[in-house]
């Protein structure tokens, strides 16, 4: 069933806005809705103001309404198995859960999952400021 994520995230790697970096990432989440998202890495040139494609991603499903990841997929162009920096760690850990799928790609498909909590173990945890 990830294999649509991967898909989707090859496809939006390809519209990156990667001028500086020549570094192109895609990224797509499923919400627990179903619906999928996708995200590209935006540079500009005053770094680090750009965004990611996790970012991008999550901000496509937040303003259709979504709330929560259940899984994601990450690919880039240079990289054989590409993971979300650790601003996106976070963010992802905030609308995600630990148990969240992370799907690391390469040109030809998923390379390794890994859950969040594997790729973020100490994140902060909104419960904490309640």
């Amino acid at each position: 069933m990830a294999d649509d994520l991967f898909k989707t995230a090859r496809e939006a790697m390809g519209r990156a806005h990667a001028p500086y970096s020549k570094f192109p990432v895609g990224a797509a989440i499923r919400a627990d809705d179903g619906k999928v998202y996708a995200g590209a890495n935006i540079e500009v040139i005053s770094f680090p103001e750009g965004w990611c494609a996790e970012t991008t991603a999550i901000g496509h499903m937040v303003m259709a309404g979504g709330r929560r990841i259940e899984e994601v997929a990450v690919i880039a162009e240079k990289m054989a198995r590409c993971t979300p920096c650790g601003g996106c760690r976070q963010r992802l850990a905030e609308f995600g859960t630990p148990d969240t799928r992370i799907h690391l790609c390469d040109a030809s498909g998923i390379v390794e999952t890994v859950t969040l909590a594997e790729l973020l173990p100490l994140a902060f945890d909104s419960e904490a400021l309640k």
